[in-house]
């Protein structure tokens, strides 16, 4: 981002107000959910630290923009790169002007998505890929969808060829996807081994999105039992009774779970895990644990 741009933002915020920490922080120090919190958090890290014995690709999607497609993306990347060993690699596959880069705090973009299908090549080590990438925290690397121009296009062979090659490299590999039913998306959503749908927590975005569930029932492969849906609180009094709409979309045979309103990520700028609100953080922990799981059920 431009330096002039960027100093319009104000500092970060955390995800929820002190009053909030420092009550939660009393109710603990006086009860015996901290034994149970550790037990689940350790149980957690031990589904996230899985060995695999190849790269496992996730597909991040949804039908509409503004849905938290990209913040979830980032989310789950930086969630597997912090608790895995293997490096863990986040692609745009979003490339017109997609924000990505600076959900992660990339400083500057090298090669694109498009710009590495051109010359990656079977004999080339882990060094000589990473040459290519943007480094992040943590083992992480990201291969951005443009360089913040619009109307970088990426066709799906270029997407396959690189998609292919990243599997030997990376554990865990995250792609934030076009919305649909972009050609590119639904590439990535057939070859992925697990699936994301974000879904904006109103009633218009619940409705497509059964809609969208029931349509997948309908492909050649159904893909529906390896896909989650997520859905995404980004305002904080959204009108929706999120409970009963999670029931009518697990009606699909959709696994449903939702991200709550967090004041750092609605700020849309880097993601910073230490100022997330507890209920993200924890929100966030869970979903890559049980998508990575059902990653490891497919080929």
């Amino acid at each position: 981002m431009d330096e002039k741009l960027a100093s319009a933002g104000r500092g970060p915020r955390h995800g929820e107000p002190f009053s909030t920490r420092a009550l939660r922080a009393v109710r603990r120090a006086v009860s015996s959910s901290a034994a149970r919190e550790v037990a689940e958090i350790t149980a957690t890290a031990e589904v996230l630290q899985q060995p695999v014995t190849t790269g496992r690709q996730i597909a991040v999607t949804s039908i509409r923009g503004g849905s938290g497609k990209t913040t979830v993306a980032a989310l789950l990347g930086t969630t597997y790169a912090h608790y895995r060993q293997d490096p863990t690699l986040v692609v745009e596959a979003d490339p017109a002007l997609g924000s990505l880069p600076l959900r992660l705090g990339a400083e500057r973009l090298r090669w694109t998505t498009g710009d590495l299908a051109d010359v990656v090549q079977p004999q080339m080590s882990l060094l000589d890929v990473t040459g290519y990438l943007v480094q992040l925290p943590d083992n992480a690397w990201l291969l951005p969808g443009s360089q913040g121009q619009v109307g970088a296009m990426l066709d799906t062979k270029a997407y396959e060829r690189v998609m292919v090659s990243m599997r030997r490299y990376f554990g865990v590999t995250v792609v934030d996807c076009e919305t649909m039913p972009a050609e590119v998306a639904r590439t990535a959503l057939s070859a992925a081994q697990a699936r994301v749908l974000t879904v904006p927590a109103t009633l218009e975005g619940i409705a497509s999105t059964r809609a969208v569930l029931q349509w997948m029932h309908g492909l050649p492969r159904d893909i529906t039992s390896t896909t989650v849906v997520v859905l995404t609180e980004t305002v904080p009094h959204t009108g929706v009774d999120v409970d009963k709409a999670a029931e009518q979309l697990k009606a699909t045979g959709a696994s449903v779970r939702t991200l709550p309103y967090d004041r750092h990520l609605a700020a849309g700028g880097v993601i910073r895990t230490d100022l997330l609100a507890r209920d993200t953080s924890q929100a966030a922990t869970r979903l890559a644990a049980e998508v990575f799981q059902l990653s490891q059920k497919s080929r």
